[in-house]
């Protein structure tokens, strides 16, 4: 309570309204699985190897490679959850987060991290190194000199001559009135270069890098600014720049500082340059010469995309708490991110062993039911699966936070080229990501109360088989979502049912709406805590959540032509006893009366005149 000791007038703000409830976002979408390129957590590596967040597919490219086959030692195989995340976003996906999955076989040592051949500079060595494993690091540098034009400058009679724009660590070369200039792209001539220091009155020295005393240019001298720019060519279509570089550790645009390992400043470059300055100032000058000379480029080697991942790399590791860079990987270090309602790994059931495929699938769908995780799990169904087989795997699971998908879809390949007169190649993907970017374009188009059923699928040419109703009507009640083509309606996800015995929880919908409710009424009733715990709070907890309920009513969410049928909220002495009290306890007891889709629609036709005595409808 205020103090009031001193005579006054005190001005205090109070609210005289409940705390407001922000519904927490439902369609951010979390992948896990094996990608060609990006963060993952390796021995020795970086520490910035958390899922990242993209927001396009060609932002997923940059980060995460294309789509070109990963090589697994003598094998090529699709990368699944490269074309997943293609399919999210082409289906209405707009925010997915990526935990990238990487074995590095047999020999724990190999990190499948690209390299150049190791330079010595003074007594270190320089070496290019991709900043993550796979064949994508495999990328070509080149590291080209710059020259400035003439930046001498006197200020006035009688004043030393300066470099315009030069600062401490500028290299420049200083040429006399009549020598030859160097031409472009000219290797850096040692017998002019000098390094640029920068006083605290701003006057300037050059020191040699030949050795001697700093000596001052004359009047008629002319001074170039040498600086590097570094090419990256990762591939075809993409080429990094890095401009106004210096090979000087002092600048502040030294190369070793930008191109440097784990550079928040840009944490999607695909290479960083492996170099420790000498502490000796002498030798970090004759290390910056021989680093001009010896970094002028070619193509790493040696980048690896690993071996086929287990069901366990894919489950992942918690972080860990004694080691601040050892991060959480695989599907824990998606469980980390609080915003991922959707899951899916489109991995899990590309596996040839039936058994590594239902662990695999196990793992996610137990990511999905952790404690407070409110996320649900889209499970695919094995591909080329026949009715038994799809009703097999479907039988080794239970739970209401999973659904399951079938069948396969065949798309055309986006990197086949086919010859003149030939077919193009097509491709064999698991539902997973387009299902999913269809959950997303349900939650933004209609909110997550609706059914993500009865909605076009996108990209795609057709479903591995055909489902018809005969068959659908074996899948269905067995909580088997079918996609199917209709003619003159195009592909549709067809099915909305989880993967729970529970009749409750049958609704893929309903159980989102749950998870948004108590997710976001998880988040915003967190000032709560370490209240009083007297009717003041309970009357608040009922006037946030009701205010909260009525807007999902009015959304169309909950079911009721009043809202006083649609849900009720109750805090009070009848929900709490003593004990709960004594204890710290307060209780509220939240019903909801969610809006079940209309999965069967049934209409009654018959014969009626008139003069009928009876009226069937009374």
């Amino acid at each position: 309570m205020p103090e009031y000791l001193a005579p006054g007038v005190y001005v205090e703000e109070v609210s005289f309204r409940s705390k407001s409830i922000e519904g927490v976002p439902t369609s951010t979408t979390g992948f896990a699985g094996m990608t060609r390129f990006g963060p993952v957590q390796y021995t020795d590596g970086p520490t910035t190897s958390e899922p990242r967040l993209v927001t396009s597919f060609t932002e997923f490219e940059r980060v995460y490679g294309g789509l070109e086959p990963l090589k697994l030692g003598n094998d090529e195989r699709v990368p699944y959850l490269a074309h997943a995340a293609r399919a999210f976003f082409l289906n209405g996906g707009k925010r997915l987060y990526v935990s990238r999955v990487f074995n590095h076989g047999a020999d724990p040592a190999k990190t499948g991290v690209a390299s150049s051949q190791g330079m010595v500079v003074g007594n270190t060595m320089a070496t290019w190194r991709a900043r993550w494993p796979g064949l994508f690091g495999n990328v070509f540098v080149q590291a080209d000199v710059q020259r400035s034009g003439n930046v001498a400058f006197t200020p006035q009679q009688g004043s030393p001559t300066i470099a315009q724009r030069a600062r401490t660590g500028t290299l420049v070369e200083i040429y006399a009135q009549n020598d030859p200039l160097p031409k472009r792209g000219a290797a850096v001539d040692q017998n002019r270069l000098h390094a640029v220091v920068v006083a605290d009155d701003g006057t300037q020295s050059f020191i040699p890098f030949g050795g001697g005393a700093p000596t001052a240019p004359g009047d008629t001298d002319m001074i170039l600014i040498v600086e590097v720019i570094v090419q990256v060519r990762v591939d075809e279509e993409r080429t990094d720049f890095y401009p106004e570089l210096s090979f000087y550790p002092e600048h502040k645009r030294f190369i070793g500082r930008i191109l440097q390992r784990d550079d928040p400043a840009d944490e999607n470059a695909a290479v960083w340059l492996d170099f420790i300055p000498p502490a000796d100032p002498q030798q970090r000058i004759a290390a910056a010469l021989q680093l001009a000379g010896a970094l002028a480029g070619g193509r790493l080697a040696g980048g690896s995309d690993g071996a086929l991942i287990s069901p366990d790399d894919l489950k992942g590791e918690e972080a860990d708490p004694d080691k601040a860079a050892r991060k959480a990987t695989g599907l824990a270090a998606l469980g980390e991110i609080d915003d991922i309602a959707i899951v899916a790994a489109p991995d899990a059931s590309a596996r040839d062993d039936e058994n590594e495929r239902v662990l695999a699938n196990g793992y996610l769908i137990a990511h999905a039911e952790a404690q407070q995780a409110y996320r649900i799990a889209v499970v695919d169904g094995p591909k080329e699966s026949s009715i038994n087989e799809i009703r097999k795997f479907r039988g080794k699971f239970d739970s209401k936070y999973a659904a399951l998908y079938h069948p396969w879809i065949v798309t055309l390949d986006p990197l086949e080229r086919a010859a003149q007169g030939a077919p193009p190649r097509k491709l064999l993907l698991p539902p997973s990501g387009f299902v999913c970017g269809i959950y997303a374009r349900t939650d933004i188009e209609r909110g997550v109360h609706k059914a993500p059923a009865n909605e076009v699928v996108r990209g795609l040419t057709e479903f591995e088989i055909n489902i018809n109703k005969p068959r659908q009507d074996v899948l269905n009640p067995e909580g088997i979502n079918a996609l199917r083509f209709f003619a003159g309606r195009g592909n549709r996800v067809w099915g909305a049912r989880t993967m729970s015995s529970d009749p409750e929880w049958k609704y893929v919908n309903v159980r989102r709406l749950f998870l948004y409710l108590e997710h976001s009424i998880d988040k915003a009733t967190q000032w709560a805590v370490f209240e009083p715990n007297n009717e003041r709070l309970w009357a608040n907890i009922r006037r946030t959540i009701e205010d909260f309920l009525l807007v999902q009513w009015k959304d169309g969410a909950l079911l009721g032509e009043k809202p006083e049928k649609a849900y009720f909220v109750r805090c009070d002495r009848t929900t709490m006893t003593q004990n709960d009290l004594d204890n710290g306890r307060m209780i509220a007891l939240i019903g909801v009366a969610p809006v079940k889709p209309a999965e069967f629609v049934i209409f009654r036709i018959g014969q009626w005149t008139g003069d009928a005595v009876t009226n069937p409808t009374s």
